[in-house]
């Protein structure tokens, strides 16, 4: 087996759902980013032999291909598409290291994209019924074990005793350290390059947010957006002409309680680090994703991750959420941050999955 590697990984800036990008379809938002990650690779398109796309809201058809036409690359790349809800996109890159590493690919474009703003009206149908709308499908055959996403963070907020000014501080520091962060990563689109929510938000003005449920409330919640993000995984003798080159140590992606997504990334931590022989405290730069602050600090709790190297230029909680772009946004962020030694990111998923990814320089 080839262990691979990463030589290349970019995202768009994040905008709100109805904001700066609401007018872009997927492939608009993904092609950008595609081309910035091949340019910074000195990659040409011809090199390319598939593309892998994450994607959550159903849009229809098969959107990877879409990019892959969009970007240029050459029609034999027919372009693969992943739905594994927030944890997509770094799935995505998961299955890229698995293709170069069995040597069925040595060039492999992975990542997500995901359009809040314009995702398609649901209707669900039954026979003889009139068609109704929902917002989002079940994540498990059992009603009374998929809770709503917000309902299962206060629950998990409830029974760890993690509690709303805890919450409320992680938010006020991941848009502090987002402002105060340089974004390498980010690719201008459509006249944008920096992250369209990240505010000045202060302690007094989270505490004020709308309450959503339990202690959870607005500012300790990702808000719904739009975005983009693609790294490029390749074989060890591609990647030795790199300007810049992390290895691939460890994937991992398991299942666990569907009621309780947000500690889902537990396992998959566990996981990769015991694969990889690394302690929490060796890790130079962990990326753990914010879709609410309580699950981001349940998941620090429980794998004794060291909150200094957590999320060290903020996270989804100052930028957004593009579900099927999340996951390799955090993987943007630790290609560009990791300085020396190795890093994490990790993510929960809906239906209770958890994925987590070890680079190292």
């Amino acid at each position: 087996m080839t262990e691979p590697r990463l030589i290349a990984a970019r995202r768009s800036p994040v905008m709100p759902r109805g904001g700066a990008f609401a007018g872009l379809a997927l492939h608009e938002l993904a092609a950008p980013v595609i081309a910035a990650v091949l340019k910074d690779a000195g990659i040409a398109l011809d090199q390319v032999d598939e593309l892998i796309l994450s994607n959550a809201l159903g849009a229809g058809g098969n959107p990877a291909r879409l990019a892959a036409l969009a970007a240029g690359l050459p029609e034999r790349v027919a372009g693969l598409s992943v739905d594994r809800q927030c944890a997509g996109g770094l799935d995505a890159i998961g299955i890229a290291a698995a293709l170069v590493a069995s040597g069925q690919a040595r060039v492999v474009l992975a990542g997500g994209v995901e359009s809040y703003s314009r995702r398609p009206l649901r209707l669900a149908q039954a026979p003889g019924q009139t068609p109704q709308p929902y917002d989002r499908p079940p994540f498990t055959p059992w009603p009374d074990r998929d809770p709503d996403m917000t309902d299962a963070a206060a629950a998990l907020a409830d029974r760890l005793g993690i509690s709303a000014a805890r919450q409320q501080a992680w938010a006020v520091r991941s848009h502090a350290l987002a402002r105060a962060s340089a974004q390498p990563e980010i690719v201008p689109v459509a006249g944008r390059d920096r992250d369209g929510f990240t505010r000045a938000l202060t302690t007094a003005l989270a505490a004020r947010a709308p309450r959503l449920a339990g202690s959870v409330n607005a500012a300790t919640t990702a808000v719904e957006a739009d975005g983009a993000a693609f790294a490029l995984v390749v074989a060890p003798d591609i990647a030795a002409k790199a300007r810049r080159c992390l290895r691939i140590r460890a994937c991992a992606t398991l299942g666990a309680a569907p009621e309780e997504p947000g500690l889902a990334p537990v396992a998959a931590i566990r996981r990769v680090l015991d694969r990889t022989g690394l302690a929490p405290d060796a890790l130079e730069q962990i990326e753990l994703m914010e879709a609410y602050a309580v699950q981001a600090l349940a998941c620090m709790d429980a794998c004794a991750l060291p909150e200094k190297r957590v999320n060290p230029g903020g996270g989804a909680l100052a930028r957004g959420h593009p579900i099927g772009a999340s996951g390799a946004i955090l993987v943007a962020r630790l290609f560009h941050g990791l300085q020396h030694g190795s890093g994490l990111a990790a993510i929960a998923a809906a239906g209770g999955i958890g994925s987590a990814l070890v680079l190292q320089i």
